[in-house]
């Protein structure tokens, strides 16, 4: 039996629904109950709450979301294999697990909240941080969701944390950072999954500011994405593929065209974003 409910072990239920990890769907599955605890538990205390977990795999984490009180956990998994074993903890959790059999990068649960909600996963790395964008940058702020508490590569952990003048500093720093209080809360070394990667993991707490600097999501997006192609060059030349010429963006947002994008806090690319957009609309 398991340490943390009479559901059995973990490798006996990957054993007997053939859920070996597929490469191609990013997956190493957590099979350390205490690790999945400690999981659950980052999330704060979760009686009462809705929890949506993506890729939920043979249910490590999940068993833990229900063991710690999460009212209810809606699970998506894109594969099929894991649905059995999911299956069997629903029954163990009379109404408290919904599977949802789904690719994540499309399916929306927002539809099946009625309150705020939480994500907690394990993410396949292969779309954590294309699901990590999609979350940061939705329209509605404050969003759907009230705390993040996601898994990550160390170092892609380490680029959502950074400040700028960090030569990890990019993109993805400054969308989570605008929008959000981030901090890594701790490592996990390979030897915790089935297959062991090869690299270190991270969990990682978002929490969304109440009142982030005011941008469009789309445009701040563009920004970056322009800035950071070419983190080398100077913003006179890297913003070029925006269109135009960028040196009346940087004089309305205050920024030296001399500078580099690693060198500009996130108040600096919300105000080219503010730049670019007032821009559009004057022209």
């Amino acid at each position: 039996m398991s340490a943390i409910d009479d559901l059995p072990p973990l490798r006996d239920v990957i054993a007997r629904h053939d859920l070996r990890a597929k490469k191609s769907l990013g997956q190493n599955f957590l099979l350390d109950l205490n690790l999945t605890g400690r999981i659950a538990r980052a999330a704060g205390p979760l009686a009462g709450m809705t929890v949506v977990e993506v890729g939920p795999g043979p249910g490590g984490l999940t068993r833990a979301l229900l063991t710690e009180g999460a009212a209810r956990v809606i699970a998506i998994e894109r594969d099929e294999r894991a649905v059995g074993a999911l299956q069997e903890i629903a029954a163990h959790y009379p109404g408290r697990l919904d599977i949802v059999n789904d690719d994540a990068l499309t399916f929306d649960p927002q539809p099946l909240l009625n309150g705020p909600a939480r994500i907690v996963a394990n993410l396949p790395y292969n779309i954590a941080t294309t699901l990590l964008v999609g979350w940061l940058t939705t329209k509605a702020w404050p969003p759907w969701y009230e705390m993040l508490v996601l898994m990550f590569q160390r170092e892609v952990a380490e680029r959502i944390v950074a400040a700028p003048g960090s030569k990890v500093y990019g993109r993805l720093s400054v969308l989570a950072n605008w929008r959000c209080e981030t901090k890594i809360l701790f490592d996990v070394a390979p030897s915790a999954f089935v297959p062991a990667p090869k690299v270190t993991s991270s969990v990682i707490r978002l929490i969304p500011r109440a009142h982030p600097l005011s941008a469009n999501p789309d445009t701040i997006g563009r920004v970056t994405a322009a800035a950071f192609g070419q983190r080398r060059k100077m913003l006179r030349q890297s913003l070029r593929s925006l269109g135009g010429d960028p040196a009346p963006l940087l004089e309305a947002a205050g920024i030296q065209p001399t500078a580099r994008a690693e060198e500009i806090p996130v108040a600096g690319f919300v105000a080219l974003a503010q730049a670019l957009d007032l821009q559009r609309t004057t022209h």
